[in-house]
């Protein structure tokens, strides 16, 4: 059995930047509160309204629920953290400067998970979502000297972040068939417009995909048990009240946008099933402490999902309220992992036990996490069951089956956790005298890292005896997500009612399948295994795998001499271009128009252009070369005068003639070397004579095609009419004034040159401080 994480003799300092941000999120907390009980607030300035952008924020009852989930759960686990963090630094002989690294992230994932909550408009849900995603990067990577914990914050990153691209999109699709990203306005325009549109549906169901990605729902949930590689802080927010919570949110406000397409409603129910069974099922199978939780928290938000999928008031206020009960119990339970593991220095269950005597307080608030968690009575967790078994009868009897089963499975891993920890007999480990086996030694643990725990547990208590405040959160963000009145009531009733029943026939399953794991385990063991081997995971690797292999063969090619370099541009370019040549709208086929008069002398001087590049790259004679390239130039700028841009045409005759004439001055003045003698001729003789790369007979032409090609389209398209150019032609000179411009062309110029500058001083500047770290770091390259 491991040792125990032992604290330092020399107690850590208070950390001011903890308890800072400890008590910020606390008055964030008390002014959620405030807030919710007033009415809340709105606010709605625009943003970039040419494209409708507003700065949106409405602190309705949906976003009051995750508002409070985020600040209140949030301050007792940093006031966790606060014990937690000195800790787990000085067991990895790691600097207390690290702090830096942690809680500014903290601090700032709450403040995005609160605007996150009252966003109103799709690109600011968008920019906050994607800020989530960063912030988990960073706090799942903390340990950045161990590699798992870099790969689990890589592959939370891309995962989340391939889903925040997936809500743009869908986002961006309703824009061009909606014209606005107003939330509110887009379900009102849905609301009355029949069935939806194929591009309607498309966008809501990406936009679902976001937030199924983002709650670590089937087949995109491998991504969190690889997250518990994080600090128990990290993983006790962001994963049980914060991170997977931010998925549902963002479908409890899309809401009024995904149910006008039952097919993307049936497709929640179907994830949220096999969430729960999947998550369900391998959790049974895990001996780590936060690998059980963790697969517990896919198949707990999978309830979630379901209940969307389910629809109605029954089902929406279900959701709401399950996402509450959840982020009581599972926060705790995951912050008991934590303590457990500094007191005995242990990760897994098999190695703990019977630690209910020595930690008897933290053993019965644990108890009521787990209460919660399975759905006993006097927990505010019973309701949460209720008001599910209530939403499933009600939607057919199968789905009614299915429920209990789901219910059965979670009172299964639950307390297969917890009496794994707290219960049966403590391992035995050898003594250094050779005495008789004696259990370990337990760590004292501070008292904040039970204290939170408590906390957490009596408020679960009193919702299980006081439901009313719970409820009444519940409806306001039922009402709020379904854009009508939708109250939520849950009581005790001591009846044979359905919903009594059902939890009876849960209990009953999970003590079931608590007595006989010689009966499941292996079945649930196959399906993990088949998980690990063929699952998505392992989907995930292979993936990432290949293109790194392509990245590297690219990259060889690249790098092989100049021409490729070019290559490496101008094939990529030529094909995009010949994409975009061809999803181009048109009214019919492109038409140039006739060609005369001084049309006949641009042709002409063109074609005398592409020959002048031709030979550019076919030439090796140093005069040669620099004569074509000034034909090239100089041919272009006469192009320009006869088209009427002679101020474009003087700058590139300029231009050209001062290049042509340093070109013709470095060959003429450069150092010719000596004739060889006969015997340097006779060994340059011997010598095998370098043979061509392959590659090289047919990869110059090729470039050449392409890239001239894509030159052709690009005329080709600019002198002909796409079906929306007259279009695009009206918006920018409507537009012009507002940009403070006299004309089109000074704007267009001026705003990308702008949008160049801008990004090529960002740039440098990442450069700059890039090489002010390597400095810092004493690294020599």
């Amino acid at each position: 059995m491991p040792a125990p994480l032992r604290p330092s003799a020399h107690a850590p300092p208070r950390d001011p930047l903890a308890w800072t941000v400890t008590l910020l999120a606390l008055a964030a907390f008390a002014a959620s509160f405030v807030l919710w009980r007033s009415g809340g607030f709105a606010l709605d300035v625009p943003w970039a309204q040419q494209y409708d952008l507003r700065l949106h924020v409405d602190f309705d009852g949906l976003a009051a629920l995750y508002a409070l989930l985020a600040t209140g759960v949030g301050a007792a686990v940093f006031a966790y953290a606060t014990a937690y963090l000195p800790l787990h630094l000085e067991h990895q002989t790691r600097p207390a400067r690290d702090r830096w690294r942690f809680w500014p992230w903290m601090g700032l994932f709450t403040a995005s998970m609160v605007g996150l909550a009252m966003a109103q408009d799709l690109i600011l849900l968008f920019v906050l979502f994607d800020l989530t995603a960063v912030c988990s990067y960073f706090l799942i990577g903390f340990d950045r000297q161990e590699r798992a914990s870099r790969l689990a914050a890589l592959m939370a990153l891309l995962v989340t972040g391939v889903g925040a691209v997936a809500l743009l999109i869908g986002a961006v699709v309703l824009y061009v068939d909606h014209s606005t990203f107003s939330i509110p306005e887009l379900s009102r325009i849905l609301e009355g417009a029949g069935d939806p549109s194929t591009g309607t549906t498309v966008a809501v169901a990406l936009i679902t995909v976001a937030a199924l990605a983002k709650s670590a729902q089937v087949p995109l949930h491998f991504w969190l048990p690889r997250a518990m590689a994080a600090p128990t802080p990290v993983s006790a927010y962001l994963h049980s009240a914060a991170m997977v919570a931010a998925g549902v949110l963002v479908i409890g406000r899309c809401y009024q946008l995904i149910e006008v397409s039952q097919v993307v409603l049936d497709g929640l129910l179907v994830v949220g099933l096999a969430s729960i069974a999947i998550g369900g099922a391998i959790s049974l199978t895990r001996d780590g402490f936060k690998q059980v939780l963790a697969y517990s928290t896919i198949s707990q938000y999978g309830y979630v999902v379901a209940l969307y999928g389910i629809g109605g008031r029954a089902g929406a206020g279900a959701a709401a309220f399950y996402v509450v009960a959840h982020a009581l119990a599972k926060s705790a339970l995951f912050l008991t992992a934590g303590a457990v593991t500094m007191a005995t220095g242990s990760r897994r269950l098999s190695q703990v036990g019977g630690l209910w005597r020595e930690l008897p307080v933290l053993a019965a608030a644990s108890a009521v996490a787990a209460a919660t968690l399975s759905a006993l009575p006097l927990t505010i967790g019973f309701f949460k069951d209720e008001l599910f078994f209530h939403a499933a009868a009600g939607r057919s009897t199968a789905l009614g089956i299915l429920a209990v089963v789901a219910a059965g499975l979670t009172f299964a891993y639950t307390w297969r956790f917890w009496s794994g920890i707290f219960l049966g007999p403590r391992p035995l480990v050898s003594t250094a005298t050779g005495g008789p086996a004696k259990p370990a030694a337990l760590s004292p643990l501070p008292s904040l890292l039970v204290a939170p725990i408590a906390v957490l547990s009596l408020l679960a208590c009193f919702g299980g005896v006081i439901v009313k405040p719970f409820a009444d959160l519940a409806s306001d963000a039922a009402t709020a997500t379904l854009g009508h009145h939708a109250a939520v009531h849950p009581a005790y009733h001591l009846d044979t009612r359905t919903e009594n029943l059902m939890a009876l026939a849960a209990w009953a399953l999970g003590a079931l399948l608590l007595a006989t794991p010689k009966l499941w385990g292996p079945a649930a063991r196959a399906l993990s295994r088949a998980g690990e081997r063929a699952g998505p995971s392992a989907l995930y690797e292979r993936g990432l795998s290949g293109l790194n292999r392509v990245s590297t063969m690219l990259h060889d090619v690249e790098v092989r001499d100049l021409r490729s370099r070019v290559a490496a541009v101008l094939l990529p370019g030529g094909i995009l271009v010949a994409l975009g040549f061809a999803a181009t709208p048109t009214a019919g086929a492109f038409v140039v128009g006739s060609v005369r008069g001084t049309d006949l002398l641009v042709v002409a001087l063109l074609a005398l252009v592409a020959v002048a590049a031709i030979v550019v790259t076919a030439t090796h004679q140093h005069v040669s070369l620099v004569v074509s390239l000034a034909v090239v130039g100089l041919g272009l700028a006469v192009v320009y005068a006869l088209l009427g841009a002679p101020d474009v045409a003087l700058v590139a005759m300029l231009v050209e003639t001062v290049i042509t004439l340093v070109f013709l001055a470095i060959v003429a003045y450069a150092p010719r070397g000596e004739r060889p003698t006969a015997s340097e001729q006779e060994g340059t003789a011997s010598q095998p004579q370098r043979r061509r790369h392959p590659s090289r007979s047919w990869r110059d032409p090729l470039i050449g095609a392409v890239a001239g090609a894509a030159a052709f389209l690009v005329v080709w398209a600019s002198l002909s009419r796409p079906a929306a150019t007259e279009r695009v032609v009206s918006e920018q000179i409507r537009l012009t004034p507002e940009a403070h411009g006299r004309d089109v062309v000074t704007v267009i110029l001026a705003d990308f040159r702008g949008l160049d500058t801008m990004v090529e001083i960002t740039v440098i500047g990442v450069a700059v401080f890039g090489v002010i770290a390597l400095l810092r770091k004493g690294r020599n390259w």
